[in-house]
């Protein structure tokens, strides 16, 4: 019992401690470092991610938000004006900088983030000629990613070299995807990619879950489409649901999540359950692997 309680306490990242500068520390805790990906571009990942890394800043957990993607977004919508940024994870991934130099708290996210902008693009030709090009995110991760319980990292809307970085630094995959006819061939591209990746590269990564996002319920294909997902995932799917929302769509262009941007609306309270629904998940796999 003692050790499923122990399992309990590390799943929740307890441990890890702020020094008096601030900064963390390195705790006990184990980090969850996790993808949001999905190769279809306009589906809300992004908006996940971000949103996901305020939900558990909320929550009380230490996270750290790496923006993967050369269009920047996550880290516009983490309040940076990415044009004049310096560095970036472009510099971290060629070895030009460390993670302490990259990371910035997020102003009014609650988190610290990696931020990107077009710079990184160049970085699909660069890494072809570096040593360890699949792992150069997970390397210039490793030394310190213990000094948060989440690490989210959001992925290109592409199967390119950046989000394998992403794949082979990874635990785990949230696939954030809407309800539509096409979505559902694109994750199954993704799903396959995962798989190819957990065989030959990253033997720990996994599909943690599908989440749907800007669902509406009004839209007979997309029930029909969620029924599907449902059918053919299982328990891989969300419970929750998060709704198409003017308020969420509007907080990036205020450098603000949607759940610190309108608390009260419900994109923003969609987010905060399923922040918690996945630490409840996460949590009940902890245990059932302690317990058996």
């Amino acid at each position: 019992m003692s050790e499923c309680i122990g399992l309990k306490r590390r799943a929740k990242g307890e441990g890890a401690q702020r020094d008096g500068d601030g900064g963390y520390r390195k705790g006990g805790g184990d980090v969850r470092l996790f993808c949001v990906a999905n190769q279809k571009g306009g589906v809300g990942k992004t908006t996940t991610a971000v949103n996901l890394a305020a939900a558990l800043a909320q929550l009380e957990k230490r996270v750290l938000l790496v923006d993967l993607d050369p269009q920047g977004n996550a880290t516009t919508a983490s309040g940076f004006d990415k044009r004049g940024l310096y560095p970036t994870v472009y510099h971290m991934l060629l070895g030009g900088a460390t993670l302490p130099e990259v990371r910035r708290p997020s102003r009014g996210g609650g988190y610290d983030l990696v931020g990107a902008n077009r710079e990184l693009a160049g970085a699909e030709v660069e890494l072809v000629e570096l040593p360890r090009r699949e792992f150069r995110l997970a390397d210039a991760l490793a030394p310190w990613q213990r000094e948060y319980d989440w690490v989210l990292v959001d992925c290109p809307p592409s199967l390119s070299l950046l989000t394998v970085n992403g794949l082979c630094a990874a635990q785990g995959v949230i696939v954030p995807m809407q309800c539509e006819y096409y979505a559902l061939e694109g994750v199954s591209d993704l799903v396959t990619t995962i798989e190819r990746i957990a065989a030959q590269l990253n033997p720990r990564l996994r599909l943690i879950g599908l989440l749907r996002v800007m669902f509406d319920p009004r839209v007979t294909l997309q029930q029909q489409v969620a029924e599907e997902l449902a059918r053919f995932f299982g328990e891989r799917v969300f419970t929750t649901v998060i709704p198409r929302n003017v308020r969420l769509a509007e907080a990036p262009s205020h450098g603000l999540p949607g759940v610190r941007y309108d608390p009260r609306s419900r994109g923003a309270e969609a987010y905060m359950a399923f922040a918690d629904e996945l630490l409840r998940r996460l949590e009940g796999e902890a245990r059932a692997e302690g317990c058996r």
